[in-house]
């Protein structure tokens, strides 16, 4: 028998090549993108630098590349262990289905980068996606069954079989992961740097579940997991204040179809979300202006003072009497719990209404006031470690209260 090293071991190694690959290569990257037209300014700076975007298909290709090389190493291992006519053709259809899921929604991501698609589309692609990794999931394990919590026992049963709803339920998860990025952006790092807390944790429940219940499906994960905190570190150290590079959308969507299909085929997707806690957040807080309850401007990133270098928050200004009856009920909530900021005016006999943009960001300088961008990055990102370990704490102590089984 053959002695095959640990595949995790060699994924470790390649990870790394792919980081010092990737920060290597993205400024050469830089160079060409602002070339081919492919730039912005920072609106947070004073400076007119042209600042590279899109830089997430490089680091999406980096990831491709270390993936792709890695496709033979876990399998030729089970390959020799199992014997020559017990190939594992369905890990290796998952495989392959995710890596197809990936690769196409850093195509779609790019042409949303390139083309400025609008938001309607921004909802179809991660559904058109995820396709291949449903109907493996479909034909491998066809399982629609969920566990009920204790307290609803009597009513439904251990265990509930929601069939179709499953796979939308799937859906929506890949759509909710890479749209929830997305709209939790405006400032130097932060989708890098949530990517990276949310990757790392992801990683550290995996290598805690090794030893679980479930091994092959927490190895699997570590197989596309630790090469994405590798690419997302490299863009993250060019795309910190002041950034040399902006992500783009590209980014947004690789990053969350990663983590929709480590999820999904990881069989953790409740596990999963417990990580985006301040993703759900910020989405929550923003429906009203998402759904048009509330105006909704172009851009709704904090606003930079260039006379102190600080920033604060961003406002949407409208008419009182725009305002429907859900997006009053909506405003008045929203102040009932201090998460709102209202300045009220009259101009030429009319009412006008100014509130703070309706993000985590703008919530956050809110309450600590105008500060420096990488401090109010740093501050981001520390809520979203504390939020990474309350959702360890919710999944190995306080969800046995309500599960016999927790996943």
């Amino acid at each position: 028998m053959i002695d095959v090293p640990d595949p995790i071991i060699i994924n470790a190694f390649a990870s790394v090549i792919a980081l010092i690959t990737t920060v290597i290569s993205i400024p050469g990257a830089r160079r060409l993108f602002i070339q081919a037209g492919l730039h912005g300014r920072d609106l947070n700076k004073t400076s007119d630098e042209k600042v590279a975007e899109s830089l997430g298909v490089v680091c999406g290709c980096a990831f491709l590349i270390t993936v792709f090389i890695f496709i033979p190493i876990p399998y030729i291992a089970l390959w020799l262990e199992r014997g020559k006519y017990t190939f594992p053709h369905h890990e290796f259809v998952e495989h392959i289905s995710a890596l197809l899921s990936i690769c196409c929604m850093i195509l779609l991501g790019f042409s949303d980068d390139v083309l400025n698609l609008r938001w309607r589309h921004k909802l179809i692609l991660p559904t058109i996606a995820s396709l291949p990794l449903l109907m493996v999931y479909l034909v491998n394990f066809g399982s629609t069954t969920i566990i009920v919590p204790k307290i609803l026992h009597a009513y439904v049963g251990n265990d509930l079989n929601l069939g179709f709803l499953y796979y939308v339920y799937m859906g929506m998860l890949a759509v909710f992961c890479t749209n929830a990025i997305n709209i939790y952006a405006g400032i130097n790092g932060i989708e890098a740097g949530q990517s990276l807390v949310i990757g790392l944790s992801v990683m550290t429940f995996n290598i805690i579940e090794l030893n679980g219940a479930s091994p092959d499906a927490h190895r699997f994960s570590l197989y596309f997991i630790m090469p994405f905190c590798a690419v997302t570190a490299a863009l993250l150290f060019h795309n910190w204040y002041p950034s040399r590079v902006f992500v783009g959308d590209t980014f947004c969507y690789f990053a969350g179809m990663t983590f929709a299909v480590v999820a999904i085929l990881g069989h953790f997707s409740k596990t999963m979300l417990l990580f985006f806690i301040p993703q759900i957040f910020n989405f929550l807080y923003s429906c009203p202006q998402l759904f048009g309850l509330v105006h909704c401007p172009r851009h709704r990133l904090p606003k930079f003072n260039p006379k102190t270098g600080l920033l604060g928050m961003s406002f949407a200004h409208f008419k009182s009497k725009d305002l429907n009856f859900l997006g009053r009920l909506c405003l008045r909530l929203f102040r009932l719990f201090g998460l709102l900021h209202v300045e009220e005016s009259n101009g030429e006999g009319k009412e006008y209404m100014q509130v703070n943009n309706l993000t985590i960001i703008n919530l956050l300088l809110k309450y600590i006031g105008p500060t420096r961008e990488p401090v109010l990055t740093t501050y981001l990102l520390i809520i979203q470690v504390l939020c990474s370990g309350l959702a360890f704490l919710i999944r190995y102590k306080i969800a046995g209260i309500f599960y016999d089984i927790v996943v």
